[in-house]
């Protein structure tokens, strides 16, 4: 028995002993009970109290307010990225405007690419996955494919001119003269940073 406890029962014992013989044993129940009766009640509001209580900010929660999202910052960035953000006057948080990190991976923050043209669609992401792949490798370079997946999740895909649209921006890639789906992998040259600098700026 808690030395607390203990302690009371032998107060409440002491008291009922000054209580007429017959009543001794009520008194004592009686005064032990409602004892009891205010410890648990005290012992109930603590946990209410404890439920109540809202949980700290845990070290893993991000600016985006849900667990495990993250802003991208500046030592996130290879250092080839930094150099284009430098050049283009932009900040890494112009890139936190567009990307964000989840459990490690990049995933946009964009819905709208703001443009309603089907060819200029297909090349702010071709653009946007180059500069995707960029942040982590250093090196703006985009799978053809794999914009034309996006294309078709986007519903921006046009089929007839999905190439011919590589081909009519030929100046935005580096030594590219025609596209070849066996050959997918496709380098941005200066002219192609340049404009994604302008779409960076465009979806503010």
């Amino acid at each position: 028995m808690p030395d607390k406890i203990k302690d009371k029962v032998l107060e409440f014992a002491a008291i009922a002993k000054e209580c007429p013989e017959n009543l001794q044993l009520k008194c004592f129940e009686l005064l032990l009970s409602d004892y009891l009766n205010q410890m648990s009640a005290k012992i109930e509001k603590k946990r209410e109290d404890k439920k109540e209580e809202p949980s700290p900010p845990s070290s893993d929660d991000s600016s985006k307010g849900d667990r495990g999202q993250e802003d991208i910052l500046e030592k996130d960035l290879h250092v080839k990225v930094r150099q284009f953000l430098k050049k283009s006057n932009l900040a890494p948080s112009h890139l936190s405007q567009i990307f964000y990190k989840e459990d490690g991976d990049l995933k946009p923050l964009y819905d709208d690419l703001k443009t309603t043209k089907a060819a200029e669609s297909q090349i702010r992401i071709a653009l946007l996955q180059a500069l995707k792949n960029a942040i982590a490798t250093g090196d703006f370079r985009f799978d053809g494919e794999e914009v034309r997946t996006e294309t078709q999740a986007r519903k921006c895909y046009d089929a007839p001119n999905f190439a011919g649209t590589f081909k009519y921006n030929k100046a935005l890639f580096d030594n590219f003269s025609a596209y070849d789906k066996s050959e997918p992998k496709i380098a941005l040259s200066s002219a192609g940073k340049e404009k994604l600098a302008e779409v960076i700026q465009d979806l503010q």
